[in-house]
């Protein structure tokens, strides 16, 4: 393919977790090269900037909240945009980290729910500091509309903590999770590794509940793409896909998990200690492409928008299925698998399980789910 067709020079926008591997390692391992093209990666300081810069133009794509692309596109809490999700990036990889002083209370309180990772022991804390009148705690997610926010949302409310009423939640970007622990100026969080991993290492904390706990196989991370730049240059994302493709692969490699750390860990990418990303990268149980960690399941956008209904962010009157198929394109996937020969899906939704509390997420129904919930606000 030549390297000229269509806008080749492409600028993509990344956070420093461990889930922009694929993009990480696409550049390193030089897959991008491969396919054509020259991309620059840009690390971005915010999931805020980074929507706002695919939404300008200014990036033409990103490692990306997957729950954030669908709001963009929804105008949810903003202005729309047309964005789509070609491909996922990864399944898995946060956890749930609180500050070593509370982790000691929980276990002081119910060990086994400790034990079993539930918030049964916080939602009885929580209890017991409503009656002295304390403060309610604090927890950090990475943004609104993210997985992290909806799994620690999904954690506390199946232990009857209201994630509205009963703690207060706040936005702190990834990389600065640990310190705001450490300073005591939140009481936990969620987010992607290594940052928790950081957290435990340095003492500071200590992870209470994995994704792969509240929901194993989660989606988290996805590409998204502006929809205008895809449209006017089709076969350029084919190209960015197939390297996206190979280096997913090439992550989910046992043999490449050591380099794999190695390349994360540089200042160009996560920047922490390769020890710690090797560490994060297998507590949390993250895939890239393995079970079709790479796949854009319809049935994953709707999952997302169900619980954004949920939460009360998104109007009731959307309708959920035709929403999530219109931002994630399965069909664009297809083609650059089979184009790798790679195999791909044949059908666009599945039904979702894995989830800890033994529910299952069918899209056709994704309206009474959001509203069969104890705590909700749909």
């Amino acid at each position: 393919m030549s390297a000229k067709m269509g806008s080749a020079d492409l600028k993509l926008g990344f956070i420093p977790l461990n889930d922009c591997a694929p993009l990480a390692v696409a550049e390193a391992k030089g897959f991008f090269a491969a396919e054509g093209l020259e991309v620059t990666l840009s690390r971005e300081a915010s999931w805020a900037t980074v929507r706002d810069k695919v939404a300008v133009g200014a990036l033409n794509g990103a490692h990306m909240l997957a729950p954030m692309i669908l709001a963009a596109s929804l105008g949810v809490g903003g202005e729309p945009t047309r964005l789509v999700t070609p491909m996922a990036l990864n399944l898995n990889g946060s956890a749930i980290t609180v500050s070593k002083a509370l982790a000691q209370a929980l276990r002081r309180l119910d060990p086994d729910g400790v034990a079993a990772r539930t918030a049964r022991p916080l939602a009885r804390l929580i209890a017991a500091r409503r009656e002295l009148g304390s403060a309610p705690l604090t927890f950090a997610v990475v943004f609104a509309y993210s997985m992290h926010s909806y799994e620690l949302r999904y954690w506390l409310a199946e232990s009857g903590v209201d994630p509205d009423a009963d703690v207060r939640l706040v936005v702190v970007p990834p990389p600065r999770m640990a310190d705001q622990l450490r300073a005591g100026l939140i009481d936990g969080f969620c987010v992607g590794g290594p940052w928790g991993a950081l957290a435990s290492a340095d003492g500071a904390g200590e992870t209470l509940a994995y994704a792969a706990d509240i929901w194993n196989d989660s989606p988290d991370k996805a590409l998204g793409v502006n929809a205008a730049w895809a449209e006017a240059n089709p076969e350029v994302l084919q190209a960015l896909l197939r390297g996206l493709l190979r280096a997913a692969d090439w992550c989910d490699r046992q043999g490449n998990r050591a380099e794999l750390a190695a390349i994360l860990a540089t200042e160009a990418y996560v920047g922490a200690p390769a020890d710690l990303v090797a560490r994060s990268l297998e507590e949390t149980e993250i895939v890239f492409h393995r079970r079709d960690a790479s796949f854009p399941w319809v049935s994953h956008a709707a999952w997302f928008l169900s619980q954004m209904r949920r939460w009360g962010q998104l109007d009731p009157a959307v309708d959920i299925a035709a929403a999530a198929a219109r931002v994630y394109r399965p069909d664009l996937f297809r083609t650059a698998a089979a184009a790798v020969g790679m195999d791909a899906p044949d059908r666009d939704g599945k039904l979702e399980q894995g989830f800890g509390d033994g529910r299952v997420f069918d899209l056709a129904a994704a309206a009474d789910y959001a509203a069969g919930f104890k705590i909700t606000r749909s």
